[in-house]
């Protein structure tokens, strides 16, 4: 037995061992249906702009994005993180399974990967496509960016924290903007807001105590991300009130910039062949 740390257990004798075993993927992703990237980059270079959306600092707001077409998400001023969420348009209790994807592509997200939803649909809403951010990689500290790590800065945090109130969190943020598209209150809309992309957002653990830290992002003007829509789509973008999420957010201290979302549809030639995943094919009987 080797001598344990202050206050834990003496380690055992085939603790080195322990260590030693080497890791395994908990889901392969070799069985996954894979995107035709070839044939979404061809539409794309087709497609023409048919909607856009700013979105104000510290606010929400939400598009819709038909399947088949394309999402922009840009930086128009300046560095600045967004809270990305997704719904199903015609169905919203669909949304965007944040641990799920995480679980199927990691912790940060880029071209190729998808973004799953919830149970028991599980299938791809939308696909990544275009990252201007794609050389960043991982930078010395382990941060990357666009993580499905955090789930958005949220007012109940905040309070348990500090012990006041702040209603510009992403969570409030998406809340309003939801409740403003549906026609309904905050109690209905509230809980349909769920985990989400945290687009530009430069994240990672700490390697000591396994802390998630974040850090100024590396996006500048001009930066963007792009998605396709595989299905219908509701998009809810907050422009987080952390703006870079250098130092802090929930406060109206950090510098905040708008983020611009605009909307791109291909000609329907463009993706002939495509067609939209369907709902998972699992008979839902739970061995019942």
């Amino acid at each position: 037995m080797s001598t344990p740390p202050s206050g834990g257990p003496a380690a055992p004798d085939h603790a080195k061992a322990a260590r030693a075993v080497a890791p395994v993927i908990c889901y392969p992703t070799s069985t996954l249906p894979q995107p035709d990237l070839a044939l979404y980059t061809r539409a794309r270079a087709a497609a023409r702009k048919t909607g856009e959306e700013q979105v104000p600092p510290r606010e929400a707001r939400c598009i819709p994005v038909r399947a088949g077409q394309f999402l922009r998400i840009s930086c128009p001023e300046g560095a600045q993180v967004g809270d990305l969420n997704l719904w199903n348009l015609a169905n919203l209790s669909e949304r965007f399974y944040s641990g799920k994807t995480r679980a199927l592509h990691g912790t940060h997200l880029s071209v190729g990967d998808r973004m799953w939803s919830s149970f028991p649909h599980l299938r791809p809403l939308a696909t990544v496509t275009a990252d201007s951010l794609a050389w960043y990689g991982t930078d010395s500290f382990g941060g990357r960016v666009h993580d499905v790590i955090g789930t958005r800065c949220d007012p109940y945090t905040h309070h348990l924290l500090s012990g006041q109130d702040y209603h510009h969190c992403c969570h409030s943020n998406l809340t309003r903007a939801l409740a403003d598209w549906t026609g309904q209150g905050a109690e209905a809309a509230e809980p349909l807001v769920h985990d989400v992309l945290n687009v530009f957002m430069c994240t990672g653990f700490t390697a000591d105590t396994g802390q998630y830290f974040m850090k100024a992002t590396p996006a500048r003007a001009g930066d963007y991300i792009e998605l396709f829509a595989e299905i219908d789509l509701l998009a809810g973008l907050s422009a987080c009130p952390g703006g870079d999420c250098g130092a802090e957010h929930s406060s109206d201290v950090a510098q905040c910039h708008p983020l611009l979302c605009e909307v791109f549809a291909p000609p329907a030639a463009a993706l002939e062949g495509w067609q939209s995943p369907p709902v998972n094919g699992y008979d839902r009987s739970h061995g019942l």
